[in-house]
C-alpha cells in the first residue's frame, strides 16, 4: 500500500491537498496544530494510491509520499 505522510506541524489548513486528491482519502482534521490551523490527515489510508498530487500541491511542501517498489518480473519468478 502506497502511504502519504502529512506533517500536521507546518500544514496550514489550506485544503489544496484534500481538493486536488482524486481518491479522496485526505480529510480536514477537526483538532487543531500547534499554530492553531486545522491541519490535513490521511483520514482513508486504503485509498490512497500514492499519486503525490497531494504532496505536489503543498505550498508548505509539508507531506511526504512512501510507495512500495514493484517486484520486477525475474524477482517474481524467482520466488
Amino acid at each position: 500500500m502506497d502511504l502519504c505522510q502529512i506533517n500536521e506541524r507546518i500544514c496550514k489548513g489550506c485544503e489544496l491537498c484534500v481538493k486536488f486528491c482524486p481518491r479522496e482519502a485526505l480529510a480536514m482534521s477537526e483538532g487543531r496544530n500547534a499554530a492553531g490551523y486545522h491541519p490535513a490527515v490521511l483520514a482513508h489510508p486504503e485509498l490512497c494510491n500514492g499519486c503525490a498530487l497531494c504532496a505536489e500541491m503543498c505550498p508548505e511542501t509539508g507531506i511526504t509520499v512512501y510507495r512500495r517498489q514493484k517486484a520486477r518480473a525475474s524477482q517474481a519468478k524467482a520466488d
